[in-house]
């Protein structure tokens, strides 16, 4: 039995991987394109080719996610990102310039509600982009995450750290997660004669 139990099986065969992966086929002939600068039928043909290169011998574990994409939730998520970016760059400035404050760091772990991969990695990789904090490891089988914040008390304290922390998730899963998962996360909030309607 293998440990990585949220990993789909690869599928065998470059046939198969071609004809199941064909969306990152489609990003890598697109990246291709923008690289030669030029949108014509040889570079697209060379793009299709390479991507299906890239494919079939680097092949790459397939992550399930069965998540929808939710526009409001969305800019959300990515309004506050903004807003944490800009606020912490200042509070990190000001603790490089003022030399009578002596920073004091903690590796904080935080375990997130979804076990998923692909939120877990989003969450750290959000969380690692805002100054004055960065993840020094992610333990998928758990979903503990471990930060390593530069100055607990600018953060607000530990448990601020992972509240944040916390929040943060909660905005990932509501932009991208599918009604499921934010049910099992304890996210999903609706009307009682709406919920008696999807039902």
């Amino acid at each position: 039995m293998s440990l990585h139990r949220r990993r789909r099986a690869l599928a065998s065969g470059w046939f198969a991987r071609v004809t199941t992966q064909w969306r990152t086929i489609l990003w890598l002939t697109a990246v291709w394109v923008m690289l030669w600068g030029d949108l014509s039928w040889g570079n697209v043909l060379a793009g299709v080719v390479i991507g299906s290169a890239v494919i079939t011998f680097f092949p790459l574990p397939s992550i399930a996610a069965r998540g929808k994409l939710r526009p409001w939730p969305f800019l959300v998520l990515v309004g506050r990102f903004v807003s944490d970016l800009v606020v912490a760059s200042f509070q990190v400035s000001l603790l490089a310039l003022n030399p009578r404050h002596t920073p004091r760091g903690a590796v904080v772990g935080v375990r997130l509600r979804n076990p998923s991969d692909i939120y877990l990695t989003i969450t750290a990789e959000l969380s690692s982009l805002v100054p004055g904090s960065i993840v020094v490891e992610a333990h998928r089988l758990t979903g503990m995450l471990y930060l390593h914040v530069l100055d607990v008390e600018t953060a607000g304290g530990v448990e601020q750290v992972r509240q944040d922390t916390l929040a943060l998730e909660a905005r990932v899963l509501r932009a991208l997660a599918s009604n499921d998962e934010l049910r099992a996360a304890g996210l999903y909030h609706v009307e009682p004669a709406r919920e008696a309607a999807e039902a």
